[in-house]
């Protein structure tokens, strides 16, 4: 089955950056597209970047121009650059992946990972 762990949240102080991390395994489909989401407490999901195959990129209003997604393919490694960082941004963020092809950003996905909580003071 499809594994997905995030790593590289921690504390930081507002304009200030991080990287998140997430290891994928375990899947078989050959097209995909793959995503972060995020959730603060009392609040709703929500999507903030997606990646296809072809390398287009989406991105939520809310952090664009400040984050980042990218891949290593080879190493099955999905990242989210994350600039200029803001009280606002703090959240638990999640890596998540969908069979075919995504055209935006998505709340909810049909493989997504445990988390890694963020914290901009």
């Amino acid at each position: 089955h499809v594994q997905l762990v995030e790593s590289g949240g921690g504390a930081v102080k507002a304009g200030g950056s991080l990287t998140l991390s997430c290891e994928a395994s375990g899947y078989t489909s050959v097209s995909y597209c793959m995503g972060w989401f995020r959730q603060a407490p009392g609040k709703e999901r929500e999507g903030i970047a997606a990646i296809n195959n072809d390398g287009v990129t989406y991105y939520a209003d809310s952090v664009k121009g400040r984050f980042t997604i990218s891949r290593d393919r080879a190493k099955n490694t999905l990242f989210l650059q994350m600039d200029s960082l803001q009280p606002e941004d703090t959240a638990m963020y999640y890596c998540a992946r969908n069979p075919g092809y995504c055209t935006g950003v998505l709340q909810r996905w049909q493989y997504e990972g445990q988390g890694t909580q963020v914290t901009v003071s």
